[in-house]
Formats: C-alpha cells, sequence, structure tokens
C-alpha cells in the first residue's frame, strides 16, 4: 500500500530505524518499527527512551516523503531542528518490542519550517512524546554551505 521506507527517508542501513508507514491520511502518519538489537543503540540489553526522538523524526520525514510524492514532487531531504516537551514515560526500550509512532502536523510555513506533534506507543500505552520543529529548505546543499556546516 505505500513505498518501502527507504523510498521515503534518506536513511540506509543501520540508521533507518522505522520498518514501514502503516496508515497516512491528510496531516496524519503512523508508522511502525521493531526495537532492534543494533549495538550502536542497544547497551546492556535495552535502548535508551531517547532514541525515540529519532524515530519519532524520521516518522515525521516519512510524512513529508509522502506528502511529495502525493504532489508528484521528488522526495527531498529535511532537517530536524529540534524538540519541546520531549518526555518519555518508559526509560528504554526492548530489543524485539513493536512500537508505533504517530506524527500530526500542527504547523508548515511557505518557507519550509514546520511543527509536528509526535508520540510512540507500544499497543495503547504512550511511552513517549513531544512536538519537533523541522525545516525543508528548496536546496539542502546550498543551505548547509550557507551555514557553513
Amino acid at each position: 500500500m505505500f513505498p518501502p521506507i527507504a523510498e521515503l527517508l534518506p536513511h540506509r542501513e543501520r540508521m533507518l530505524l522505522v520498518d514501514r508507514v502503516v496508515s497516512f491520511e491528510g496531516e496524519q502518519v503512523v508508522a511502525e518499527l521493531t526495537v532492534r538489537d543494533d549495538p550502536l543503540f542497544c547497551h546492556d540489553g535495552v535502548v535508551g527512551s531517547w532514541l525515540g526522538l529519532e524515530y519519532m523524526a524520521q516518522t515525521v520525514g516519512a510524512m513529508i516523503g509522502l506528502m511529495s510524492r502525493a504532489r508528484n514532487e521528488p522526495v527531498r531531504i529535511g532537517l530536524l531542528l529540534g524538540a519541546r516537551r520531549f518526555l518519555a514515560r518508559e526509560p528504554a526500550f526492548r530489543p524485539g518490542q513493536t512500537l508505533r509512532v504517530e506524527a500530526t502536523q500542527v504547523f508548515i510555513a511557505d518557507n519550509g519550517l514546520a511543527a509536528f506533534d509526535a508520540r510512540i506507543l507500544d499497543q495503547d500505552r504512550v511511552l513517549a512524546e513531544a512536538t519537533l520543529s523541522a525545516f525543508q529548505p528548496e536546496d539542502v546543499q546550498a543551505f548547509l554551505r550557507e551555514v557553513g556546516a
């Protein structure tokens, strides 16, 4: 039903953390992932809940990719600018745990600046939530040169 997540995000291999989009309607997307036992993020048998920010950011990125495809535009790279009100109700995720990540666009400006409310759930239990700020410049390479990154 939805394209593979690798077609929606620039991340590859170990950094592609979201597995699939399960729903997308209007300004809301839902993605799923299975927490991996990858030594890059898994320590002492758990993955710190701080990685939830990246799960949320990749879910937002997938939504932006789907919106671009719906307008017959190429999928472009976006930048996570920050997060507000990050609240993790658990200190860690367990490898093998299936998580659902929901994101809703709450604001978007003509210049590509946007805000999203996101949350991570294990079944119906909310494990983490935050408001993410993101930016999608017309030409990300030119923007990065301009800001000296």
